[in-house]
């Protein structure tokens, strides 16, 4: 991250330079992935200088009114003044959030995983309420949301599920659903209509674009198997879907969102790119905190964030007090106040000096 933070403007506007440069290169859509990253990031540093001139051209047309109106004694122009001021807020406060990330991996692709924890089929079904939500608020919010992986549950939910989320600030959004999500509820899985607690881990790491090192072939077993779930826009029903294990690590990766054998393999390979370059971040210990945070079992006592349903209704984050009591509209994907407060809480955690989630 550049110095400063993503609202360092004067650095914003030596690395805009660059941008253009490599946007107009000729063999930029030889990689296209790369284009588009270039291309979006062009655009932001280019909307937020826009931004931050048209902010100071207002305050000095306003400093020059109030300067007008008061040596006048005119109150329409001073109205005026402030009238100009007021137009300010909505982009002030955009800007503001922005200054919000300021994280090494802020905006690189977040990789998120959730996970069914204690509490049997129960867990299970709010493993997939979660997946649900999360991308209903991803996607309104104007993220790419691929689905990597999708594990159903054997009665009802998903043992697990894992995608990836593309976009502006990605995994600066994501980083603060880490953690176990606690579910209170009347069961409808229960014939007696008896209130259970359940438990769901939802994993949150930033994509890795390049391998910090060679992965030996002879270190991978490669199973091709065929893909689980019912099908659809999430997952494909040939026998397609690849799991690569890394033997030294034992790190196990699945894909099944592809339609062919390669592409799986392919997005597999990405993925334990990843997960092989956390590891190695986790190896130099003074990462592994600001990356990732203590890992903690999905069961009580362990939980960042409280959904109650009965016997009333209440989501509450444990870490930034941020309380909404229309649990409906937070399960449809209405959590931005959640990812806002815990962009706030980590900006005053930085402030005050090192934490344990640092």
């Amino acid at each position: 991250m550049m110095p400063g933070g993503s609202f360092d403007v004067d650095q914003k506007a030596v690395d805009l330079e660059k941008l253009r440069e490599r946007a107009s290169a000729p063999d930029l859509w030889n990689d296209p992935d790369e284009a588009r990253k270039v291309t979006r990031v062009l655009a932001r540093y280019e909307q937020t200088i826009a931004q931050v001139d048209s902010i100071a051209s207002t305050l000095d047309d306003a400093e020059t009114l109030l300067d007008l109106g008061e040596g006048e004694d005119d109150t329409s122009v001073v109205g005026e003044a402030m009238a100009e001021l007021g137009k300010l807020e909505t982009e002030l406060a955009q800007l503001e959030r922005e200054s919000l990330f300021f994280g090494d991996y802020d905006d690189s692709a977040a990789l998120v995983s959730v996970h069914a924890g204690a509490g049997g089929v129960d867990a299970q079904d709010w493993a997939e309420m979660l997946l649900r939500m999360y991308t209903r608020h991803l996607e309104t919010a104007g993220f790419t949301v691929e689905v990597d992986d999708y594990q159903e549950g054997e009665e009802a939910g998903i043992k697990s599920a894992s995608f990836t989320v593309r976009g502006d600030f990605a995994y600066g959004n994501m980083e603060g659903e880490r953690g176990v999500h606690r579910l209170v509820r009347m069961s409808p899985f229960d014939s007696a209509n008896r209130r259970h607690t359940s438990f769901a881990a939802v994993d949150v790491i930033p994509e890795v674009e390049e391998s910090p090192f060679e992965i030996n072939p002879d270190d991978l077993r490669i199973d091709v198997m065929r893909a689980q779930g019912a099908g659809g826009q999430h997952v494909n029903t040939t026998d397609s879907a690849v799991r690569i294990t890394h033997i030294p690590t034992n790190i196990v990766v699945n894909c099944q969102a592809e339609r062919s054998q390669l592409q799986n393999r392919a997005r597999a390979m990405e993925l334990l790119i990843s997960r092989l370059a956390e590891l190695a971040r986790q190896q130099h210990a003074d990462r592994l905190e600001e990356i990732r945070g203590e890992q903690n079992e999905a069961a009580w006592g362990h939980q960042i964030r409280s959904y109650v349903l009965a016997p009333y209704q209440m989501v509450k984050d444990l870490r930034t007090d941020v309380e909404i009591g229309n649990v409906e509209a937070v399960l449809d994907g209405d959590i931005g106040p959640f990812t806002d407060g815990y962009l706030e809480w980590r900006r005053r955690q930085e402030s005050d000096g090192p934490t344990e989630n640092e």
